[in-house]
Parts: C-alpha cells; sequence; structure tokens
C-alpha cells in the first residue's frame, strides 16, 4: 500500500473502498469482503444510510481499529453548528467507534461554515483526525479555506480520467490540501472500460482499462476509493501496486481530460435547488 501525509501529519492510505450505493443491508458484507482483499480505508456517509453497516464490519473484522482509516461526511441536512455536532456524536455511535479518521462536510450547501466550526471543536476534542470538505470547487473551496482555522486536508471531488480536475488540484497544493476521488472509475460512464488508449496500455502490463485508470490516478498523487460488490472487482481494483506508467504513458492518458463533469454540474442553478431542497428533507 501506498501512502499520503495529510497536512496535520495524518497518514492515509492513497487506495480506500466506498460505499456509495450500497444497500444498508449489504454494507456489512461488502466492507468484510474489502477488508479481507486489503483494503483498510473505508469510505462512507450520513447520507449514505450505511454507515452502521461500516461499524458492524469494522467491529466484526479482527483488525485493532488503528490498523483502519474511516471516512464519513456530514450531510446537508445537518448544516450548522449545532446538527452537525450532534450528526458527529450520531456518526461515532453508528461507527461503533471513539474517533473517525476523516470527516468532510458533503455538499457546499446551508450553513457550512457552522458545520466546519462543530468539525474544528471535534478535531481539537480528539473525536477526529483530520477534517476537510467534499465537492467544494475553486470558488467555494478558496472562500473556505480562507476564513476557518484548521485548513482543511482533503477536498473530495469527481475525478477519473475524463474530469482530472487539473485547476482544482493547483489550487489545492496551495493550501497543502489533499484532493481525493469520488467515482474514480466514472461508473464506467464514455466507455471508461473500453477506451482504446487505456486497453492499449493496459495490455502492456496485463492489467484492465479501470486498472490503468486508477493507477493514472494514483501516480499523480490523488487518493481513491473505488466501489464494487464483488469481491473479485475488489481485488482487481486493489492489485495496483506492481506496475507504474510511464511519462509518456501518463501524458497520453491526460489528454482524455474532457474537464468536464460525467454526472452533475455543481455550478448549476437547477443542481443548487436540487442540493438545497435534500437539505430540508
Amino acid at each position: 500500500m501506498e501512502y499520503v501525509n495529510l497536512n496535520n501529519g495524518v497518514k492515509m492510505p492513497i487506495l480506500g473502498y466506498g460505499v456509495f450505493q450500497i444497500a444498508a443491508e449489504e454494507t456489512e458484507r461488502c466492507v468484510l469482503d474489502a477488508i479481507s482483499v486489503g483494503y483498510r480505508s473505508i469510505d462512507t456517509a450520513q447520507g449514505y444510510f450505511n454507515e452502521e453497516g461500516v461499524g458492524d464490519a469494522i467491529s466484526k473484522c479482527g483488525l485493532p481499529r488503528e490498523e483502519l482509516f474511516l471516512t464519513t461526511k456530514i450531510w446537508i441536512s445537518n448544516g450548522g453548528y449545532e446538527k452537525a455536532k450532534e450528526s458527529i456524536e450520531e456518526s461515532l455511535r453508528k461507527l461503533k467507534t471513539d474517533y473517525i479518521d476523516l470527516m468532510l462536510i458533503h455538499q457546499p450547501f446551508n450553513d457550512y461554515y457552522g458545520s466546519y466550526r462543530a468539525m474544528e471543536e471535534a478535531y481539537k476534542e480528539g473525536k477526529i483526525r483530520a477534517i476537510g470538505v467534499s465537492n467544494f470547487m475553486p470558488d467555494r473551496f478558496i472562500d473556505i479555506a480562507g476564513f476557518v482555522e484548521v485548513p482543511p486536508a482533503v477536498n473530495q471531488l469527481e475525478v477519473h480520467v475524463f474530469q482530472q480536475q487539473k485547476t482544482a488540484k493547483d489550487i489545492l497544493k496551495n493550501y497543502g490540501t489533499q484532493l481525493m476521488a469520488w467515482s474514480p472509475l466514472a461508473q464506467g460512464h464514455n466507455n471508461l472500460f473500453t477506451n482504446e488508449v487505456l486497453t492499449g496500455i493496459g495490455e502492456k502490463y496485463r492489467k484492465t482499462a479501470a486498472q490503468v485508470n486508477l493507477r493514472f490516478l494514483i501516480q499523480l498523487g490523488v487518493v481513491v476509493i473505488p466501489k464494487s460488490t464483488h469481491i473479485e472487482r475488489m481485488k482487481e481494483n486493489f492489485d495496483l501496486f506492481d506496475f507504474s506508467l510511464t511519462p509518456e504513458e501518463v501524458k497520453s492518458i491526460q489528454k482524455l481530460d474532457l474537464a468536464k463533469s460525467q454526472f452533475i454540474d455543481h455550478y448549476a442553478p437547477d443542481v443548487a435547488e436540487m442540493f438545497v431542497n435534500a437539505g430540508k428533507m
């Protein structure tokens, strides 16, 4: 396993396992499978409604808590200092742990400054080892990073070969903030799994297009959290550390960048309305 050092010195695996859209009743089994494969970083969120399954898995896996790295996120409806503070305690209970390794604000809506203050407080109390944000595009990120006491350790964004977030990555570097990728395989959008550039490179290393995509991100220093409910695919996504891409191969993959989301435009007014409404539910 390779690691990144966050801006407060916390060590984080560069490869983790994501549980977005995994049903609550399937989460425990999937996380236990992922841990058996070798994953030690698990990414969940209040808004995924499966924190309890993650907690059940880590309490049953037999590993010491310190060998695992747990990430969760504060949902929009828990925005603001008081609600966020309560939600942190609820996440701790659901995850069956005394501390969370990384906690993020899930979306830049509602009173996220109040939420961040609650995270800063929990951070100082030792309940959270590192704090950050998710889906904060460069303008929102610069805003919050400029007015908080504890700099964001991580910004989790959509990152894959078709959305490489080059501008965001440069800005995050200025603040010492780690870029973390959600949906690093783009959920197969834009024919990622059969892309000629990726499959062509993969033939050289006997790797799939998905593995080449993930290795590309890792070599650029991006934390990735691929998700699968199938243990064979979990193993494939984990098998990334026995090959390296050449500079020429990296350049050829960089040319695949479309510089736009394959899922959602966080700058669009209708998207903003959708998140605001979700926060009121």
